[in-house]
């Protein structure tokens, strides 16, 4: 469904991707993982067409990105993206933020448009939150508001950069879910993400980025669980230290209680 070949991207004179190439299936779900500044965001900005590659190709269904050409407004239809922060229009309601693409863009009838966005609200945990503005929500909320944002314009992919990192610890599962149950309904989904174990419950396919390349890829139990490079194994061995450490502070925490 999604072909990268040899894609490289460069900011001035530091080049970001350096030759990725990747696939990915109708219904698969890929988790991107890897340290800051390794490109893993910039090569979701690639697919959606938010930015342009230097050279390489990118096709979504045979059609080839391109930021520059008409076509890519009606990839950007097909391809919606769940950011960092939720970028949601605080004097519009939940509701009001989750039809403007489907009104404006997509020129749904109203009605329609509320219909389905009620619809997707609930979809996400969110029925009763249909009125209210996104500063009387909370972080998680606001984060499924986004995606019930994404889903409205009846993508055939999601992409997510990073959906949770924004979030207190405590809210992170409420996202998590709500991507979990996407997962099962066979959405096709690129995931950046640091959520380790999550991305070894729900991927078919993990790709390990490092300085703009491809180190590894293949399913999590071989990636995450029996890593073949030594950057991987201390990628993730630095989040194994990290995890067991929040532990243990919980556990501190819990026993002065």
């Amino acid at each position: 469904m999604i072909e990268l070949e040899d894609v490289h991207k460069s900011f001035g004179k530091v080049e970001v991707l350096k030759g990725i190439s990747a696939s990915v299936a109708k219904s698969e779900v890929v988790c991107i993982i890897g340290p800051s500044g390794s490109g893993k965001s910039t090569i979701l900005r690639c697919i959606n067409g938010l930015e342009s590659y230097d050279r390489g190709d990118i096709r979504i269904e045979g059609a080839r990105v391109d930021r520059n050409a008409r076509s890519i407004v009606s990839i950007r239809t097909q391809v919606s993206m769940v950011f960092q922060r939720f970028n949601l229009f605080p004097h519009r309601t939940a509701l009001e933020n989750v039809i403007e693409g489907p009104l404006y863009v997509k020129k749904e009838p109203p009605a329609e448009a509320r219909e389905r966005g009620r619809a997707l609200l609930a979809q996400v945990g969110l029925a009763d939150k249909a009125d209210v503005h996104p500063p009387q929500l909370s972080g998680g909320q606001q984060q499924r508001v986004a995606i019930a944002r994404a889903l409205a314009m009846k993508p055939t992919v999601m992409l997510f950069d990073e959906a949770t990192s924004a979030l207190d610890p405590e809210l992170v599962g409420e996202v998590l879910n709500v991507i979990k149950g996407l997962a099962r309904e066979g959405m096709t989904m690129i995931l950046v993400t640091h959520e380790i174990g999550f991305a070894r419950e729900v991927a078919d396919q993990v790709i390990f980025m490092r300085d703009g390349v491809v180190a590894e890829c293949g399913p999590p139990g071989v990636v995450i669980d029996n890593p073949q490079q030594e950057s991987t194994r201390a990628f993730l061995g630095r989040f194994k230290a990290s995890s067991e450490a929040a532990s243990s502070s919980s556990n501190v925490v819990t026993a002065v209680a």
